[in-house]
């Protein structure tokens, strides 16, 4: 039986807390119960089709990440089985399964913090503009994908609409202030080391990635999803080749096939062919399964 696409949700007796691009999420009072669509959005613009498996795969790689990186920051999680969720919920059991998590309710900080081991992205396109990244000097002469002398932190604001915009650490700064700027820093730089490590050594290179992290009884801690193929880029360590585009597992794919139709990247967006909505699936099924090591089920 093909797996049913799920585009959006409709828990009646619940408060609806934000319809982002991909998650809804509701308001359970001092928690917040995190259901990730199957939707997709790229250049900012959610796609009329859903992906197969996409929202399931988002919610168990950030379940998986959640527990591996744990020691280094405390997270949001609570729990991904429906028998700990509040007795409400358990009438919704269908829908949840897989794809929802409880989490603690937080106050999110209002940056993307984005963490660049490889060259590639808006990163690219501004070194190569100004030789720099983020008010960030990098060497002269780096190519396409190269691997970063140094891992950087890279921020960019959090826009509710349209493009979030790469800012330097002095712009956060005076946003939140040098403390807790300086706590993003370094725990954002400590996550991707031990995630990157981790990946490489099953033959997944992790390019890049963004976290968020919210205040949670005075202390900053990791939030929203963490490490999946929506929030970072994913390429198959045996395939590299710096100088050009990398063959990937998450939704650059889709992406590169939007870039290559005459679509000026405004709603509505194009409809995607079938054979592009199945391979994009399988590419998320196949970061799940090199990353874990366990078939996704």
């Amino acid at each position: 039986m093909p797996e049913k696409v799920v585009l959006t949700t409709d828990l009646k007796d619940l408060t609806l807390f934000r319809r982002g691009k991909v998650r809804d999420v509701y308001d359970l009072g001092d928690k917040l119960l995190i259901i990730s669509t199957d939707r997709i959005s790229c250049f900012d613009v959610v796609l009329a089709c859903g992906i197969p498996y996409k929202g399931k795969v988002l919610t168990k790689l950030s379940c998986f990440w959640f527990d591996l990186l744990k020691e280094i920051i405390p997270n949001h999680f609570i729990s991904a089985d429906i028998k700990d969720y509040p007795q409400q919920l358990q009438k919704y059991a269908e829908c949840l399964e897989g794809r929802s998590m409880l989490v603690k309710k937080t106050s999110p900080l209002p940056v993307e913090c984005v963490v660049r081991g490889y060259l590639s992205g808006s990163g690219l396109k501004e070194y190569l503009k100004s030789g720099s990244v983020c008010g960030i000097k990098l060497p002269g002469g780096l190519i396409e994908s190269a691997e970063l002398p140094e891992v950087i932190f890279t921020p960019s604001t959090k826009e509710e609409k349209g493009h979030d915009q790469n800012v330097s650490q002095d712009y956060v700064e005076k946003k939140i202030g040098n403390e807790k700027t300086g706590i993003l820093k370094e725990k954002s730089i400590a996550i991707y080391k031990k995630a990157r490590d981790y990946a490489r050594a099953r033959g997944v290179i992790i390019a890049d990635t963004k976290f968020e992290f919210g205040i949670f009884e005075d202390k900053v801690i990791l939030i929203d999803e963490v490490l999946t193929p929506d929030s970072s880029r994913f390429w198959p360590k045996d395939e590299y080749s710096p100088g050009k585009p990398q063959p990937s597992f998450d939704k650059q794919f889709v992406r590169d096939y939007l870039e290559s139709l005459d679509w000026d990247k405004t709603p509505p967006a194009p409809g995607l062919p079938e054979e592009i909505v199945e391979k994009t699936s399988k590419k998320y099924l196949q970061a799940y399964k090199n990353l874990t090591g366990e078939e996704f089920k």
